[in-house]
């Protein structure tokens, strides 16, 4: 997990644990994703607009430890420069707390970087796309998620590395710690707190791209020091540590959501590594992937790039009371795992495949909500395999929503909390 000065950057999850035994053999972070136009009424506006981003006291730097570094620890960041091909260019502070201080860790960090209005309005408008269940109070599921299922941190700002165990390491720590140290390392070769520009515009898509980068990476590291370095019995004990781990009670999309970065991004980064070795894992953190399409398909990176998509403001048409509710992406890994809530994974894959574009933008009424996703595909057949998707994927659900005729690469979907709004949008889109 890595910590920057305003929300989630990203968490190391009990899923280092579980894919550790699976059979897997200043610097300018790239263009972010785009909205276009972004003048008066504009999407871009839009979310400039309902962007809340907590003012935040400065994190604690860390502390060197006293008398030296653990000979322990010492071993696992050997080890991690031994598997990242890179060299600490400063003493990496690391702190070994127990589990209710880690928990404390947790909530201390929540409460200053998830504003409730913001989450609010994003569980009523993930609500009416349909991939929460109404009512769901997403914050409160991120927070019971994340109290669960950090092992450790590294904040990027400071250097400050914590992990939850002792200088004593068993083998679920030492895991944890060569994970933590990569971001360590990463981060002192190439600022990896040039994420923090995403956070505080709240680019979720190009966010989301980064953390696939920067958690790819710790990933890919830390499996290849376990492969390397720990006993078949010591991956034994991290996978049952894995299998005795309590899985929070969360919606399925949420969870998915956050897995993602560490999935989808251990993927990214091993096809770099293969086909270009350490120089080419540096390059995605040098310069961020700016899109999931790129993490999810490594030959698309760096050169192809979303193009400009808008959903321009229907508040007027919609008549009196309607205001903005809440602006997101709609990149490729949303629309893969929301059609995947009720799609086969590989219709739901090939769907989402030839994404090249998208955003939703939702407005409310009171208890009304009213979302556009509009969406821009590489071709026409494309956005044609999406828009019968999507379709199919509204009939298997039970909320008003519908799919418009596709125009050419780009398709637009209707979400409503109610059928009158829908037919409303229907007018005004």
């Amino acid at each position: 997990m890595t910590l920057g000065r305003a929300r989630l950057a990203a968490w190391i999850t009990v899923f280092v644990l579980v894919a550790c035994t699976s059979n897997r053999v200043e610097t300018s972070s790239g263009p972010p994703s785009p909205l276009a136009p972004t003048g008066t009424g504009s999407a871009a506006a839009a979310r400039a607009a309902l962007c809340d981003v907590p003012n935040q006291t400065p994190p604690p730097a860390g502390r060197p430890p006293e008398g030296g570094t653990p000979p322990a620890i010492a071993e696992v960041e050997a080890q991690v420069v031994q598997e990242r091909g890179l060299d600490y260019l400063e003493k990496v502070p690391v702190e070994a707390v127990t589990s209710s201080q880690m928990a404390n860790e947790v909530r201390v960090n929540f409460r200053e970087n998830f504003p409730v209005d913001q989450y609010e309005r994003r569980s009523l408008a993930w609500a009416t796309l349909g991939v929460i269940p109404p009512g769901t109070d997403l914050r409160t599921q991120l927070q019971s998620f994340f109290t669960g299922a950090v092992l450790g941190f590294y904040v990027l700002e400071t250097g400050r590395l914590v992990f939850e165990g002792s200088s004593e390491l068993s083998p679920t720590a030492h895991v944890t710690l060569a994970h933590e140290l990569t971001h360590a390392v990463d981060d002192q070769h190439f600022h990896l707190e040039k994420v923090d520009a995403l956070v505080t515009a709240c680019d979720d898509e190009g966010q989301m791209a980064a953390l696939g980068a920067m958690e790819g990476s710790a990933q890919f590291t830390s499996f290849e020091v376990a492969r390397d370095f720990l006993t078949q019995d010591e991956l034994l004990q991290v996978a049952q540590d894995a299998a005795a781990a309590p899985i929070p009670d969360v919606a399925p999309f949420v969870m998915q959501m956050e897995f993602w970065p560490y999935q989808a991004g251990y993927s990214f980064i091993a096809a770099l590594d293969g086909t270009g070795g350490t120089d080419a894992v540096n390059a995605a953190l040098e310069h961020f992937p700016v899109s999931t399409e790129q993490v999810l398909h490594p030959e698309k990176f760096p050169d192809d790039t979303p193009i400009p998509v808008d959903v321009p403001d229907l508040a007027p048409q919609l008549g009196d009371g309607w205001t903005d509710l809440d602006v997101s992406d709609a990149g490729e890994a949303f629309l893969d795992l929301m059609l995947g809530l009720r799609l086969d994974s590989t219709r739901a894959d090939e769907a989402a495949a030839g994404w090249d574009g998208g955003i939703y933008r939702a407005w409310s009424n009171g208890d009304r909500v009213a979302i556009v996703m509009r969406t821009a595909w590489d071709t026409s057949g494309d956005a044609n395999a999406f828009a019968l998707a999507m379709t199919d994927w509204i009939d298997a659900g039970d909320q008003p929503a519908m799919v418009l005729p596709a125009d050419g690469s780009n398709v637009d979907v209707l979400f409503a909390s109610d059928a009158p709004t829908l037919a409303a949008l229907q007018s005004a889109a």
